[in-house]
């Protein structure tokens, strides 16, 4: 028997169309899994599906309304939901919190924390009644350490793995189980312009014992275990995949 086996699981990805999100769709699928693509572009949605073979349903998660629309198109496509994963999120304006910009840490917080609130207050019904699966929701190891430049991304990060705490006693005794991924500095497009900074990234991987960065295929690796059997045992969790960097001193 496979324990990361999802054959004939239904699963939904918010934020699937690049990077993390969409190796997790792609690693959901690789292990059996029917998995719902979206994002918020129409077009990246409509592609990307069609390139998986998978149903899409392009979604603000920022509109409560449209959380619900999504949650309504997985369950009319897929029969229902056996997995969640919370992915969608934008990093905001840089800077210290004197003087932060008020409009953009309402975004920030309501697209990164408040969406998964709202989505996880939706699809846990449907997974429970279903006899239980997972939600992974992520997080950030900017959610776990302290930082003078990233300020409401980090304070909605830290949120997300308390809300995994909080979900995983709240839905345990129905078979559903919830967990955090706090990811570390992960080669994404979006972090191209980074990986391209020599000075930073000489600092950043003197402080990462691995001395590279993560891929989003070992980012969805950890999402697949926590969605199947092999994680069975594990709820409440913040699984921390970061090269290291959480733990060590830079030395």
């Amino acid at each position: 028997m496979n324990p990361f086996d999802l054959s004939g699981k239904a699963a939904l990805v918010t934020g699937s169309t690049r990077g993390i999100g969409r190796a997790i769709a792609e690693g959901l699928i690789a292990q059996g899994a029917r998995v719902v693509i979206s994002s918020e572009d129409a077009t990246d949605t409509a592609r990307v599906a069609s390139e998986l073979v998978m149903p899409g349903c392009a979604c603000d998660v920022a509109d409560d309304a449209a959380l619900a629309r999504l949650v309504d198109f997985a369950v009319r496509e897929l029969g229902g939901i056996d997995v969640l994963v919370c992915n969608a999120g934008i990093t905001g304006q840089a800077g210290p919190f004197a003087g932060v910009d008020m409009d953009d840490y309402a975004r920030v917080m309501g697209i990164n924390l408040r969406s998964q609130v709202v989505l996880t207050g939706l699809a846990l019904p449907l997974i429970a009644r279903r006899g239980g699966g997972s939600a992974v929701l992520i997080s950030s190891l900017s959610g776990l350490r302290g930082n003078g430049r990233i300020n409401a991304y980090a304070l909605a990060k830290a949120g997300i793995a308390q809300l995994a705490r909080n979900l995983a006693v709240e839905w345990g005794a129905r078979g559903v189980r919830v967990n955090a991924i706090s990811t570390g500095f992960i080669a994404t497009e979006l972090s191209g312009p980074l990986l391209a900074d020599e000075a930073f990234m000489a600092r950043r991987m003197a402080m990462t014992p691995l001395r590279r960065p993560g891929t989003p295929a070992e980012v969805a690796g950890a999402a697949v275990f926590l969605a199947s059997a092999a994680g069975g045992f594990v709820t409440g969790h913040n699984l921390v995949v970061d090269g290291g960097t959480l733990i060590t001193d830079g030395s």
